[in-house]
Formats: structure tokens, C-alpha cells, sequence
């Protein structure tokens, strides 16, 4: 694969040390109504998933509608429990624990980028990264040194002149940057990226992606990114091509 121009190269990979990512051997099957005798059906929304995302690394997932994106990025997420193998981010298998410190891994650990900007209305670009010091109680001197990283990672997305607007008063792509910064914001180890540059016009996307891989260079994140768009496979460190649930051979 080649890489973007704008940011480093990938580093090269450790072995050793576990990805950020994992999962392995990963089925997930849902409830598809009956047979004609009654008995429960299922389809199967993802098979065998075998992944590894380091640190650092851009990971592109591809395919149809149906496919299995969005069941990948969920389980990925802690959001949905296989019925079958393992999730691990940092070494922590989050399908092996219960829902609560599943929660708090997601939490500290994860962070997601959803397709559509979900920015509550009434808050400031900034407080949309302040929303969960504010509700846990933080003041005085924490709180101040949590909004200066705020502020800081604003300026790192191109968002810091636009602090305190609105997300009404933000463009398509601006609020793409928002939702970005608010991800990052609790530096976690994994991004996940769920077509960020549906909405948005040809250079819009383009300067969305570009600012992804530099961020997974600089804050040494592991992304992956859903999208139906092939132009983007060129950036990646890793291509994903899903069809019918399973990741397909990298010569298909």
C-alpha cells in the first residue's frame, strides 16, 4: 500500500507487543426470523474476523452495503459482544468482561468518529469536548488544564478559531473536525471511523482523510476507517474488503 504524502510513514511494527486492536476468530450472528418449521433463524453479520491494528496504523475496511462494516466497527467498539472469540484493545479482551468495565475500556480507550456529527446543539464547539469534565466534577486548576488540552487539540484539527461557536454556525466539514477532536479527547489507543466523508464534498473528504492519517501518525492511534469510497485504500497502512460478513483474501 502506498501512504499519504502529508504525514510519516507507519512505524514499523513490533512483534512482540500485542496490536492495539485484535480481534480474533470474531463471529457474530443475528436473529433473522423463522424457518418455514418454526425454528430460529439466523444471519451471520460477521465470520472468523481475524484483525490487527498497531499503534500508529491506518486501516481502511471496505465493502457492500451489508457486508459486515458496521458490525465490525460496533464489536470493535465493546458495543456489541461476539457470540464467538476475542476483542482485545491493549491486551483487555472486551468480550470476556462484564458490561460495566467493558464501559469504562470503551470510555478511556476508544474513541468514535460516527457518519453523522452528533454535536449537542446547544454547546460551544470547546464544551463539546468539556461536556464529561463538567459532569464529573472537575473545577478549579484540573478542570482549567483540562480545557487547555481541549483547546490544544482544536488547534491540532483546525478548529481552534471556532471554539465558541455553535454547530449550527460550523460548515459540513467543520463539524466533521468537531466530532474528530471530541473523539481524541480522551487519548485513546484506538479510532474508530465510520464514513466520515459520506456528507461531504471531494476536497471536504479529502482534507478529512488526510487530517485522520496525520492524527494516527502524531498521537500514535490505532484508526480504522469504514468508507465505500476506494479512492481512500491508497492512504491505508492496511486494506480490509468485507463481503457477507467475511474478510476477503487480499488478492480478491
Amino acid at each position: 500500500m502506498t501512504t499519504s504524502t502529508t504525514a510519516p510513514a507507519a512505524p514499523t511494527r513490533d512483534t512482540a507487543a500485542p496490536a492495539a486492536l485484535q480481534l480474533e476468530g470474531v463471529r457474530v450472528a443475528y436473529p433473522d426470523g423463522r424457518h418455514a418449521d418454526g425454528s430460529p433463524r439466523t444471519a451471520t453479520a460477521l465470520d472468523d474476523a481475524q484483525i490487527a491494528v498497531d499503534r500508529g496504523e491506518f486501516t481502511v475496511v471496505l465493502g457492500p452495503s451489508g457486508s459486515g462494516k458496521s458490525t465490525l466497527l460496533s464489536v470493535a467498539a465493546g458495543l456489541v459482544v461476539p457470540d464467538v472469540g476475542r476483542v482485545l484493545v491493549e491486551g483487555v479482551d472486551l468480550a470476556g468482561l462484564e458490561e460495566q468495565p467493558r464501559t469504562a475500556v470503551r470510555r478511556e480507550q476508544v474513541g468514535i468518529v460516527f457518519q453523522q456529527p452528533n454535536l449537542l446543539p446547544a454547546l460551544s464547539v470547546i464544551d463539546q469536548l468539556m461536556v464529561t469534565a463538567h459532569l464529573s466534577g472537575l473545577r478549579g486548576r484540573r478542570l482549567r488544564a483540562q480545557r487547555d488540552s481541549a483547546l490544544e487539540l482544536l488547534e491540532r484539527v483546525g478548529m481552534a478559531e471556532y471554539a465558541n461557536r455553535l454547530p449550527h454556525e460550523l460548515s459540513g466539514g467543520q463539524r466533521q473536525r468537531a466530532n474528530i477532536a471530541r473523539a481524541l479527547f480522551t487519548r485513546p489507543a484506538v479510532l474508530l471511523v465510520d464514513e466520515p466523508t459520506s456528507a461531504l464534498d471531494h476536497d471536504r473528504a479529502r482534507s478529512i482523510v488526510d487530517l485522520l492519517l496525520a492524527i494516527t501518525r502524531e498521537l500514535s492511534v490505532a484508526t480504522i476507517m469504514v468508507t465505500h469510497d476506494d479512492e481512500f485504500a491508497d492512504d491505508a497502512d492496511q486494506v480490509i474488503r468485507l463481503r457477507d460478513g467475511r474478510i476477503q483474501p487480499q488478492s480478491a
